[in-house]
């Protein structure tokens, strides 16, 4: 079943339910895509795509390719 965002309904891929659980908890059990939560932090998604690719070269076992 694929997992969509809570607040504009985007379907999610598997680097955006592992930023959201880096950034907001691994606990979380619903989701946001990239541009929610560039919009929630006010930061640019270009700066959240380079923070996954941060946490995958530092082996972040949430973004496992």
């Amino acid at each position: 079943m694929t997992e969509h965002c809570k607040q504009c309904g985007a379907a999610l891929s598997a680097d955006e339910i592992g930023l959201h659980k880096k950034l907001c908890g691994k606990m979380s059990e619903s989701f946001c895509c990239i541009d929610c939560l560039a919009k929630h932090f006010e930061v640019t998604r270009e700066l959240l795509e380079e923070k996954i690719e941060q946490f995958r070269a530092m082996g972040c076992s949430l973004f496992i390719r």
